[in-house]
Parts: C-alpha cells; sequence; structure tokens
C-alpha cells in the first residue's frame, strides 16, 4: 500500500469518526507535521477523498471536511434507502440462524446505547446493526455498495443522531425491522428501511439547519 493510501485512509476514518469535524480545514502543512511525512503524500491524499466527496479542494481556502448542498446530500440519502430497502428484502428472504442471532444482538447493544443517551456510541452500535442488515441479505456486491455509501454519508448520518429524540425514535424503527425480517415480512422490512435512512419532512429541516451552523462556522 503507497504512503499516500495509507494516510487517505487514517484521514477518511477521522472524518468517519468524528475526530475531523465537518467543515474543518485540513492544513497540508499542519498533517505533513503531525504524520512525518512530506507535504507530497498529504496533498496526494486528499485529492483522493475528494475523489471520494469526503472532502473539497476549495480556491484559496484549500482542503476542508466536506460539507455538500443539501440537494446533492438529499440525493445520497434517497439512494442509501433504496439500497438498504433492497438489502432488507434479500436479508429477509435469506436468514439464517446465525444472522438473525446477530440482528437480535445488534439490537440489543442499540437499546443499551439509546439508554444511556450518547449519540455517539450509539452511532457505533447503529453502524453495527446496520452492516448485520447488508451481510444478511447474501449478496456480496449489494453489501459492498451499501457499506460504501454508508461510510460516505457516515459524518451526516452521526449528524442526524444529535437532533432531540432521534435516538429514541431509531431505536423505535430498528425495532420494527427486526420484527419484519425475522417474521418473514419482505416487503415491511424494505418499506422500513427505506423510511429509517431517507431524509424528508422534519429530518430534511434538521439535517439543512446542521448544514448552515457548520457551513456558518467554516
Amino acid at each position: 500500500m503507497t504512503q499516500s493510501r495509507r494516510l487517505r485512509q487514517t484521514i477518511e476514518t477521522e472524518i468517519v469518526d468524528g475526530r475531523l469535524a465537518l467543515g474543518a480545514r485540513l492544513d497540508e502543512t499542519e498533517l505533513a507535521e503531525r504524520f512525518g511525512v512530506s507535504r507530497t503524500p498529504i496533498r496526494e491524499a486528499l485529492l483522493q477523498l475528494a475523489m471520494t466527496g469526503l472532502v473539497e479542494i476549495k480556491p484559496r481556502r484549500g482542503a476542508i471536511v466536506s460539507a455538500p448542498d443539501p440537494q446533492h446530500l438529499i440525493a445520497m440519502f434517497e439512494t442509501m434507502a433504496e439500497i438498504e430497502a433492497s438489502c432488507g428484502r434479500l436479508a429477509t428472504r435469506r436468514l439464517v440462524p446465525d444472522d438473525e442471532a446477530a440482528l437480535k444482538a445488534a439490537l440489543s447493544a442499540c437499546a443499551i446505547s439509546a439508554a444511556a443517551g450518547d449519540p455517539e456510541t450509539y452511532y457505533a452500535e447503529n453502524y453495527i446493526f446496520h452492516t448485520v442488515v447488508y451481510r444478511a441479505c447474501r449478496n456480496s456486491f449489494l453489501e459492498e455498495q451499501a457499506r460504501q455509501l454508508h461510510r460516505r454519508l457516515a459524518p451526516f448520518r452521526r449528524l442526524q443522531l444529535r437532533a432531540r429524540n432521534r435516538l429514541g425514535q431509531s431505536l423505535v424503527e430498528h425495532e420494527a425491522i427486526v420484527a419484519a425480517i425475522v417474521s418473514g415480512d419482505e416487503a415491511g422490512a424494505s418499506d422500513l428501511l427505506r423510511a429509517h435512512v431517507i431524509v424528508q419532512g422534519d429530518r430534511f429541516s434538521d439535517l439543512v439547519a446542521g448544514l448552515r451552523s457548520i457551513n456558518a462556522a467554516a
């Protein structure tokens, strides 16, 4: 693996984990000093991240952690909703005992995190919950696409969970999704996952408000 690719993965992980916040400026010199490398592999890593959309290169401002136009973001969430709906439908049809057990365990972990009221801990358990659904669909290509887009949307899904009462709502939705999958309700599981992910109504307003505050701070 090249140096620039290793740096790209490290910076990407820090963005997804929230250690590098949306709207944060990524200074090449500071990053080079921090990682003990020259600016060249840092620049290459940032260009690679710009291709994924996680980083935006702006004239005279350099690289920032991307806070995209709301309409573009909504389009990505819409695509993610359809992918997750497909995963849920196939997972229901192809559910095996090991996946059912993993799904219930992930739901229990989400419940514990929601009760603690910690969005960051809940986000980590929420990620596991969704990846269990992806794996249970038994379609490796679809699983890969779901994981990639989920990772791209991770900073914004984390932002959503900070909205008031969202943890409790998310948990209720998870419970309904698991019930549909376990009971063999393909259409129900698909519809519930689509509704769980798609951003509309109050969720849209909350997300846009969060993005505006990030852009203002940036």
